[in-house]
């Protein structure tokens, strides 16, 4: 429960780009390595803009998944799930709901924002409005420590905590808390009771952050301590009552610095991207028809880098040496804007090889693909199962 976990998920958009490999995939093949990761497709969250075409959905999920693999993802690393094969998901979404002030889903950045673009769709849906909850549901319920994140994301995060903090607030004062925490220390071993308690209090009295972590680790270690009570202790250590949910982190993880192929981000709906299995053939033509600096109207007009497309993919997948040529070659006009492109062709077709290599066996055989998302889904529900049990009998209901 209390382990470093990282919980995150992606809508279900079908083949993924460059922008996505940029932006979230390579940083979750690093993840995987340091943290135990659960990584899930959010075909629910699809949905919620969707509703009107969900025939998209299915294809879109096995796209996406593949893409997963073909990049490293590992499942003997990181648990694979499908939002929608784990109902308890739904079910703390339910719950929270109840608690969950009007004005706070209002409040989400994104929601004014998302319904302003998208104009061709009526957002005026519980499911549009409510996302920012069952987002948090999604996280919540496995008691992730870290979510990854860009900038734009953090608000959600906080939204995450407040849900938690209020949940605990409302649920956490059992009767007898006190007592109960106090009894659930002494089955940690007296030596160990007593050290707790001393953190506690240096903790409690002065305020000293340093016990605060050290009593967190000593309560992580323990084997013989129930949930509940290891939630009494965390809670009794904050001054608190049961810590039943836990407040997710923002991990803020670096934006993708690789634009679109006009220079806006890059985004299926502006028809800008590369897909990560597209054709070598292509890529090259997308690649070699990619807009320059406009003042390079000839061969021998002198451009500025800073104003053309092609050397962000450079910043991204050249060297310093091939940078540098790059820049005086477009400065100077030394070079033309083919030959500036060449060396980007050759990078991208060198990164993606591999990728759709390993693709083809999930491509040929889609059933070894549905065969880790069923075993993926089968590990994320007993733990989504461990965490709403606590829920319902914080809630009252766990009555038969």
């Amino acid at each position: 429960m209390y382990q470093e976990r990282i919980v995150s998920g992606m809508r279900p958009t079908g083949a993924l780009h460059l922008g996505h490999y940029h932006g979230a995939i390579k940083n979750w093949v690093r993840l995987q390595a340091e943290y135990p990761c659960y990584f899930f497709v959010a075909d629910w969250h699809a949905l919620t803009t969707h509703y009107d075409t969900p025939e998209v959905i299915e294809p879109n999920v096995w796209d996406m998944v593949i893409d997963w693999l073909a990049c490293g993802i590992d499942p003997a690393q990181a648990v694979l799930f499908l939002q929608s094969r784990v109902p308890e998901h739904a079910e703390l979404h339910t719950l929270l709901s109840m608690i969950t002030p009007l004005g706070w889903l209002e409040r989400v950045p994104t929601y004014k924002d998302q319904q302003e673009k998208l104009t061709d769709k009526d957002l005026s849906t519980y499911g549009f409005l409510g996302y920012p909850l069952l987002q948090s549901a999604d996280v919540l319920i496995y008691r992730a420590k870290y979510v990854p994140v860009g900038e734009d994301q953090v608000p959600h995060i906080e939204f995450m905590r407040e849900i938690a903090r209020r949940f605990n607030h409302v649920y956490g004062k059992e009767p007898g808390f006190e007592d109960k925490a106090k009894e659930a220390a002494k089955k940690m071993g007296s030596k160990k009771a007593k050290l707790y308690a001393q953190l506690r209090t240096r903790y409690q009295e002065q305020g000293d952050a340093g016990a605060l972590e050290s009593a967190r680790a000593l309560l992580e270690e323990q084997q013989n301590l129930s949930v509940g009570d290891k939630e009494r202790l965390f809670g009794y250590l904050e001054g608190g009552g049961r810590m039943i949910l836990v407040e997710p982190e923002v991990m803020l993880t670096e934006s993708s610095k690789l634009p679109g192929l006009d220079g806006a981000k890059m985004s299926k709906s502006y028809n800008n991207t590369i897909a990560l299995r597209e054709d070598p053939e292509s890529i090259k033509k997308k690649i070699r028809t990619m807009p320059t600096d406009p003042a390079r109207v000839k061969r021998d007009d002198p451009g500025d880098p800073a104003k053309c497309p092609v050397w962000q993919f450079h910043l991204v997948y050249s060297d310093d040496k091939t940078q540098q040529w790059a820049n005086e070659g477009c400065r100077s006009a030394g070079i033309g804007c083919l030959e500036c492109k060449q060396p980007v062709i050759d990078a991208v077709l060198a990164e993606l090889g591999p990728i759709r290599e390993r693709a083809q066996k999930y491509v040929d055989d889609v059933t070894l693909v549905k065969n880790i998302v069923a075993d993926g889904c089968e590990k994320a529900q007993k733990l989504a199962q461990e965490t709403m049990r606590e829920v319902r009998d914080a809630m009252g209901l766990n009555y038969s």
